[in-house]
């Protein structure tokens, strides 16, 4: 497979880091003087730009949080004038205000780049066809995804979410060979494909590239297995730039490359802050070095997992990522057990005759936590006898114990009867009141 920029992608440790540096001293001369709030954390910490001499005086500054972002809603943070500023984009704001970042005409290049590294990363040429089903508009997905392919000189759907039956149906008049979503939507289409007699191996699809939300290995196999293609994991978020922050390569599907010349990563325990060497599992934190519009220092993504230095067999030398396992705010605590949904899921995925949708309903009663597992089965299976059914719950039950240390209830249902979402899936209703 071929490696879209070559002189980056491959450079030795000690070339990545040097340009990490200057990069990251050229960022906080720059933001200190256009940015208030990070002049004033800056002195507060009692930190100067001409204090920033090595990469480990990184660890001196300050973190930032979702936050402070809100804080500085909506656009205190940016480093440019507005009229400099070409495109916005949000979060959702479901929890609070949403977080609202800004690109230069320079920052959307970047982006693009990243995201054509991404493609070839994950076998795609400027011969192939891409479906586009991340969704368009506030979210950073679709047209990340959108620009990163037109520059890689592939031709691109952009047929967002939603549609699903005439999605499968451009699938089999268009011939797309890459396809990109969120794997929970990627799965629902699936499903409506199999409801319309059409199966994705007479498809053409070749790889697919898949992110926005936690998924498991054993998501991977199901992924593959439905779709007869190879499933990538790309990872990105709008605070840092966008998907295109790291993905995995065809070759190795482990641990995602991080484009360490564009972004400088560090692992912290969640509750301390202080940086964990590499191997350690713990939350993911990002500082952009060449955003002009919206740079970020030290940004809690509240995702966990661990970073491996070792060298790719692809060719490519910047540090791998793990698959995240999970985010400390999706995290659930039962009874004093830490539980991501994305263990459970790993859990429910060894037992072939379930579907990959799946709820966690968590309640609590008599003072004590509760979590329910609402899965769906193969209709054939739903009517199988009741004992049959209350054993096989059982023992997925027993298995959530033994691996998670956690009661779960597990609840079969129908199929079709949980939710399906356009985007992200909702995996967890916490009904407990704090």
């Amino acid at each position: 497979m071929s490696i879209y920029n070559i002189n980056f992608e491959t450079m030795p440790r000690e070339g990545i880091e040097a340009i990490q540096l200057k990069r990251l001293q050229a960022t906080i001369e720059r933001i200190y003087v256009t940015v208030p709030f990070y002049k004033k954390v800056f002195d507060t910490a009692g930190i100067k730009p001409a204090d920033i001499k090595s990469l480990e005086d990184l660890q001196r500054l300050p973190f930032t949080t979702k936050l402070d972002l809100r804080d500085n809603y909506p656009y205190d943070m940016f480093a440019v004038p507005m009229e400099n500023i070409v495109r916005i984009h949000a979060s959702s704001g479901t929890t609070g205000k949403p977080t609202v970042v800004g690109y230069t005409k320079r920052d959307l290049d970047t982006w693009a780049e990243l995201m054509a590294r991404s493609f070839a990363a994950a076998g795609a040429t400027s011969g192939d066809i891409i479906h586009n089903a991340f969704g368009y508009g506030l979210f950073t997905g679709g047209l990340g995804v959108h620009y990163g392919a037109e520059k890689l000189g592939a031709s691109v759907i952009p047929v967002s979410g939603g549609n699903t039956k005439r999605q499968i149906t451009i699938m089999q008049d268009f011939k797309p060979t890459i396809l990109t979503g969120t794997p929970s939507y990627i799965l629902h289409l699936a499903e409506v494909a199999d409801e319309m007699g059409v199966d994705f191996k007479d498809l053409h699809f070749k790889s697919g590239i898949f992110g926005a939300e936690p998924w498991s290995e054993n998501m991977r196999a199901e992924l593959e297995e439905k779709l007869h293609l190879k499933a990538m994991d790309i990872y990105g978020l709008s605070e840092v730039i966008g998907p295109g922050v790291s993905i995995e390569c065809y070759e190795e599907q482990k641990g995602l490359h991080v484009f360490e010349d564009h972004f400088i990563v560090e692992i912290i325990d969640p509750e301390s802050g202080e940086v964990l060497p590499y191997g350690e599992t713990g939350e993911l934190v990002f500082t952009s070095i060449t955003k002009e519009a919206f740079p970020i220092i030290r940004y809690r993504t509240k995702d966990i997992t661990r970073l491996n230095p070792e060298p790719c067999t692809c060719g490519r030398t910047h540090i791998r990522m793990n698959k995240p396992s999970g985010r400390t705010d999706d995290m659930l605590i039962i009874r004093g057990v830490n539980v991501f949904p994305s263990q459970i899921e790993s859990v429910l995925m060894e037992t072939k005759q379930i579907h990959p949708h799946y709820q966690l309903v968590v309640d609590r009663i008599n003072n004590l936590d509760t979590l329910t597992v609402k899965v769906e089965i193969d209709e054939a299976l739903f009517s199988d006898e009741i004992k049959t059914l209350q054993t096989m719950e059982q023992k997925i039950s027993n298995d959530i114990k033994e691996y998670l240390g956690v009661s779960a209830k597990v609840m079969f249902v129908e199929p079709k009867t949980i939710t399906r979402s356009e985007g992200k899936a909702v995996r967890v209703i916490d009904n407990r009141k704090f």
